[in-house]
């Protein structure tokens, strides 16, 4: 340690400053792993449609996919996160990050409702998926406007639910 570091703050202050710091982080580690223990963070990690209904607002959603022309051939991940890798994971840790910090301070609607990043993601899976049917309907240039594929097919994937985008045309 430098001389000006011994007269800002003595020996026993960084030693005092440094367990503080470890304390404390040692509290958010530890109240981060309870949390994602006790929340079965574990399971948002698999690709089974239950682990989305694991909390009580998302149940609507899993039923109403369950009687969906999608049930068969998608599921969650395949709609609502991107189809490669690094986007699926940072989407992934995105949601988790906000969902936990939603439902935790029960600052949602409910009906909960699909915000706009979330929206783009699920855009994007109807024109992976459907690449070869939607080709005469993408913009002619890059980041040129289109009509979103739920303002047609709002209940697709979910059946008997409207996409909450305004009637259809």
């Amino acid at each position: 340690m430098n001389s000006l570091g011994r007269r800002v703050l003595g020996g026993s202050s960084w030693a005092a400053l440094a367990t503080l710091c470890a304390a404390a982080l040692g509290v958010l580690a530890g109240l981060g792993l309870f949390t994602f223990g006790y929340g079965d963070g574990a399971a948002y990690l698999s690709d089974d449609p239950q682990s989305c209904a694991n909390c009580h607002v998302m149940r609507p959603q899993l039923d109403s996919w369950v009687k969906s022309s999608h049930h068969s051939v998608a599921t969650c991940n395949d709609c609502h996160l991107p189809h490669d890798d690094i986007g699926k994971w940072l989407t992934k840790a995105d949601n988790g990050f906000f969902h936990s910090l939603a439902f935790t301070t029960l600052d949602f609607p409910e009906p909960i409702q699909i915000k706009p990043r979330n929206r783009r993601v699920t855009q994007g899976a109807c024109l992976a998926c459907h690449a070869d049917y939607v080709q005469h309907l993408l913009p002619a240039q890059a980041g040129g406007h289109m009509v979103i594929c739920a303002h047609c097919h709002g209940d697709v994937g979910h059946a008997a639910r409207e996409s909450g985008l305004g009637t259809r045309n």
